[in-house]
């Protein structure tokens, strides 16, 4: 039988990643490359198109080499990686606004503006509370406006990537429909770009890219790109999907109702839906466009929980001598003798505010501490905080679909590694949790993706569910559950409560 790989590119901030898969779904060969970034200053945050694609073909070059001759049987390639951003590149590729991640907040003025304006339209036709490139351009334009003058395409840095390696003409730069949602640009019922949410904004749509589906070739590796990496000429690129959407695919989340926690550096929970139903009521949920056309996420994310615990570790646990991997096992060990509640300690991990529902006064809190709480208290308090706002995004999603019996949740990302999160939010949100046999789903949901465009892979619900196994269930404990929901209506009324409290605060610094 003929040798067929595949390649997917994740394209993280930190880190490009690549890995190669056979048609059993085994990894076959992974790598790894730095990604340079620049901050000059609190809230800016850049890194440039050249080195960043530089470090795509070191990494792509590293992975053919480990694989030798096997290498030249890789058949397509697809990518998956960072979902929110901005950069505008000329008409021969050339960056011209560096990649502006999620991380860079020069932009805030402009969208705290724009969400005054457009808040309503920005979910309702872009399925967003708090769009990216749309802010970010305005904040271009009108900071940059020489170097805006040149910009031909406005993109995201998987178009940019893509573009790169098949030496595509301008014209035919892409965009996946699953990045689409934050750029708050485009009707993701229909993947087009809005008529009047860029015109709302002054933005010609002849400058945004073309939205493709994530199962669509958009070129092909070049001939200059091959001698660069080690690969063959001509490999199609396929556009791939998100690191969210492909995350979701890679661990068959693709039947309405199927819900997955992604417990990472920006905690997300996703329920997958057949239809977009706005959240004006509570403004908890996004909704992102599945790689699996005519299919949505409703999600939810908390900007920076997985952050927010290193940070604790670091700031108030670490010692000299002492691995990662075993402070976080002693601290979890001592978590687990607490029962829920944390002996009267909570806590709001908001640290870097509420994004859904926008809040960016919430911060971080404490309560209830006396002299015998100790580190392990804080530390569950947080834990407890993010299960509750989960919590909350899970009500939200029951509300606008209550055709769906939302009873299991498969959990993945460096939480499911924790001895008790996942029992933890089994028992807050009364919900069986699920562990998965594979930590790579986003790298081998743009697999898939490869497969499926060149037809390797047949129907992509039915190759996901192949492919993935459920190890370990966590059943909740409905006594503790009702414990839980006492002090989850209390983090729900701080969320409003102490919002006026911390804008006090903050005027005074």
């Amino acid at each position: 039988m003929k040798d067929i790989l595949l390649m997917s590119v994740d394209l993280g901030t930190s880190f490009i990643k690549v890995g190669v898969y056979n048609t059993d779904s085994r990894c076959v060969a992974s790598e790894i490359e730095p990604v340079k970034d620049y901050r000059p200053s609190p809230g800016v945050f850049i890194q440039k198109g050249e080195e960043l694609f530089a470090s795509v073909l070191a990494c792509i070059k590293k992975t053919a080499h480990t694989l030798g001759a096997r290498a030249q049987t890789i058949e397509a390639i697809a990518f998956t990686g960072q979902m929110s951003g901005f950069m505008g590149v000329d008409e021969h590729w050339n960056d011209i606004t560096t990649w502006s991640c999620s991380l860079d907040s020069r932009y805030m003025p402009y969208a705290e503006r724009q969400m005054a304006q457009l808040r309503d339209p920005f979910l309702e036709i872009g399925g967003t509370n708090f769009p990216q490139m749309a802010p970010k351009f305005e904040w271009f334009l009108k900071e940059f406006p020489l170097e805006s003058k040149k910009i031909a395409k406005y993109l995201m840095i998987s178009g940019y990537v893509i573009g790169k390696l098949g030496d595509l003409p301008i014209e035919e730069a892409v965009i996946d429909r699953t990045f689409t949602q934050w750029t708050g640009l485009a009707n993701v019922r229909n993947d087009s770009w809005s008529e009047q949410l860029c015109d709302a904004i002054e933005l010609d749509r002849r400058f945004l890219p073309r939205i493709v589906r994530s199962n669509d070739i958009c070129g092909y590796l070049s001939a200059s790109s091959a001698r660069e990496t080690g690969l063959k000429a001509g490999i199609p690129l396929v556009s791939g999907a998100g690191d969210k959407p492909a995350g979701c695919l890679g661990a068959a989340i693709v039947t309405p109702g199927d819900m997955i926690f992604e417990a990472s550096s920006y905690g997300e929970i996703s329920c997958c839906v057949e239809e977009y139903r706005p959240d004006f009521i509570e403004r908890r949920l996004d909704v992102i466009p599945s790689a699996i056309p005519g299919e949505f996420y409703a999600t939810h994310f908390v900007a920076g929980s997985g952050i927010t615990l290193d940070w604790f570790m670091n700031t108030f646990v670490r010692q000299d001598g002492v691995r990662t991997k075993e402070m976080f096992a002693d601290m979890e060990e001592k978590v687990a003798g607490i029962e829920p509640g944390c002996d009267g300690v909570m806590a709001l991990g908001l640290l870097g505010g509420s994004s859904m529902p926008l809040d960016g006064t919430l911060r971080g809190l404490w309560m209830g501490h006396d002299w015998s709480h100790k580190k392990e208290h804080f530390y569950r308090a947080l834990l407890e905080s993010f299960s509750y706002d989960f919590a909350l995004c899970i009500r939200s999603i029951e509300r606008l679909y209550p055709e769906y019996q939302l009873n299991d949740i498969r959990m993945i990302g460096g939480g499911a590694k924790s001895s008790v999160w996942p029992q933890m939010c089994a028992d807050v949100q009364g919900k069986t949790y699920q562990l998965l046999n594979r930590e790579d789903v986003a790298m081998w949901g743009a697999a898939m993706l490869a497969g499926n465009a060149i037809g390797v892979f047949g129907d992509l619900k039915q190759t996901a569910k192949t492919h993935v196994k459920v190890e370990k269930e966590f059943k909740p404990d409905f006594i503790k559950k009702a414990k839980y929901d006492r002090y989850l209506s209390i983090y729900e009324t701080y969320m409003v409560e102490l919002h006026d409290f911390f804008a006090r605060l903050q005027s005074i610094q």
